[in-house]
């Protein structure tokens, strides 16, 4: 068999290529994302770019788990951006994303993308672009006086559906309807917006792998940890900062149930179990979402969560290449 000769320059072009390839980290809550992203940053030159959807607030570091002290001296992107209180969403991640990687990008360092935001880690991943579509006031006028059935009626006609924002009021109903319209006169946005038709990023998307008994016993411990380094006094920081309840409630998990035990909704032992439990069943559907991804064309090559730093860094080495 002839021998095939790369030639130097695209041996130059692939060597490049790899160098400067994004590497993800992925997995469920309490599997050591962040430590796994900070050593691949360091051995392979890299800034991390933060991909879960609450540590994005500042003032909510220990319900959030940011360990910003794991970092050292690893840049990293994504992370305190917003006031707690607001709403951040898919839309605003997807633009300060795309602005950090390409920053990123633009100096010759690799982006290293670490979270378990599945619905943030996908678009992400899938190169999906949101358009900050205007508000569309003649059509506004047009649907103000359509019932909800009706309204979701109309967005059931559209052919193609970019939104899926759950409707349950006529204002989000319009919202997803003015969206659609925008999308539908604007064909080259719409495909930029769909994870199935935009381009994906070339990355490489490492899951870390965790028995199911170590994954809940990581978790109970964990939770224990941050309740004894102030979780419960960290809630009521913010809530006497001037946050509502409620707005506090919104973020779920440790912000929902801690606040309910302040203000005096649930016991501390109510509230630790009932806890513990949702953040099982959150870990629960974390997996869910990436054997999704698996399934939607994004493939997650798996490792072990507890191999030893020189062979994870040997495989990740190995996969890249």
């Amino acid at each position: 068999m002839e021998r095939q000769i790369q030639h130097p320059d695209e041996r130059a072009q692939k060597e490049e290529a790899i160098l400067r390839r994004a590497i993800a980290v992925v997995g469920p809550t309490a599997c050591g994302k962040t430590r796994r992203a900070v050593e691949i940053a360091r051995a392979f030159g890299g800034e991390i770019i933060s991909a879960d959807s609450r540590q994005v607030y500042r003032g909510m570091s220990i319900g959030t788990g940011k360990d910003l002290c794991e970092y050292g001296e690893v840049p990293y992107h994504l992370v305190d951006v917003a006031d707690a209180g607001e709403k951040y969403n898919l839309y605003q991640y997807l633009r300060d994303f795309r602005r950090a990687y390409d920053d990123i990008r633009s100096r010759g360092v690799r982006p290293v993308i670490c979270g378990g935001s599945g619905m943030y880690v996908e678009n992400a991943l899938a190169g999906v672009r949101l358009p900050d579509v205007p508000e569309n006031e003649e059509l506004r006028r047009e649907l103000e006086s359509r019932s909800l059935d009706e309204l979701a009626g109309i967005l059931a006609s559209y052919k193609t559906l970019h939104n899926t924002t759950d409707i349950d009021t006529c204002k989000r109903a319009i919202r997803a309807i003015e969206i659609q319209e925008y999308y539908r006169v604007h064909p080259d946005e719409a495909r930029d917006a769909d994870v199935r038709t935009a381009k994906p990023l070339d990355c490489l998307v490492i899951g870390l792998d965790i028995p199911r008994d170590e994954r809940i016993a990581r978790i109970d411990s964990r939770l224990r940890a941050r309740i004894d380094e102030g979780m419960i006094d960290e809630v009521r920081s913010l809530l006497d900062s001037g946050i509502s309840p409620d707005d506090l409630i919104y973020y779920g998990l440790e912000y929902k149930f801690v606040t309910l035990h302040v203000i005096g909704k649930l016991s501390r032992e109510r509230m630790e179990r009932d806890l513990a439990t949702a953040i099982h069943q959150f870990a629960k559907r974390q997996m869910t979402w990436f054997r999704g991804m698996e399934r939607r064309g994004i493939p997650i090559r798996w490792l072990p969560y507890d191999m030893p730093t020189p062979d994870f860094l040997a495989e990740v080495e190995a996969l890249l290449g």
